[in-house]
């Protein structure tokens, strides 16, 4: 299969491969593959959710850091796989992984290390934009949670209960608990 040789379609054609990457945790527990969310669907939610969350909740945030954070988020599942905390992968082992996959999707763009940062400062969590995407992160998982439970797939209450001890500003411990009450 040939390749491109741009630095910008080959990064595309990298990432486009979460298209055919499906969430792992939903497989694991019965969804079928043909019902289940792939990365890419998951990250333009959690994109979209940003988005929401920057526009309406956190003005002080930067939109167009937080937006490109979303969008990058998975990145390093490109290479290593969509790796779920039942796989036994030690925390360090799955960070060193996913990294190497993202330095791999984007070394030959100019601005490789910058794509790099902005993922580092997803996995770190410090900065609000990375805070705000993380949270969307687990929101948007748990949308698609509830919506597997409406199909009687399985009950999800662990990722809830997962979840829900993760949420730390009042405007996200106030989505979870709609987002629950909805189940």
């Amino acid at each position: 299969m040939l390749q491109p040789r741009s630095p910008v379609l080959k990064a595309l054609n990298e990432l486009a491969q979460l298209k055919n990457l499906y969430r792992q945790g939903w497989l694991k527990r019965g969804v079928p593959e043909l019902k289940c969310e792939s990365v890419a669907e998951h990250t333009l939610g959690v994109a979209l959710l940003s988005m929401f969350l920057v526009e309406n909740l956190f003005p002080r945030a930067d939109l167009l850091k937080t937006l490109r954070m979303a969008l990058i988020h998975e990145a390093g599942e490109v290479h290593a796989g969509d790796i779920t905390p039942v796989d036994g992968v030690s925390g360090r082992v799955k960070h060193r992984l996913e990294k190497d996959s993202v330095e791999r999707v984007f070394q030959a763009l100019p601005r490789a290390g910058e794509y790099l940062r902005l993922w580092e400062d997803f996995e770190e969590g410090k900065s609000i934009e990375s805070r705000i995407v993380r949270q969307a992160d687990r929101l948007e998982m748990l949308l698609q949670a509830r919506y597997y439970e409406k199909l009687g797939y399985h009950d999800f209450e662990e990722f809830f209960r997962n979840a829900q001890a993760l949420m730390r500003d009042p405007e996200f411990k106030e989505l979870f608990d709609e987002i629950e009450s909805l189940r």
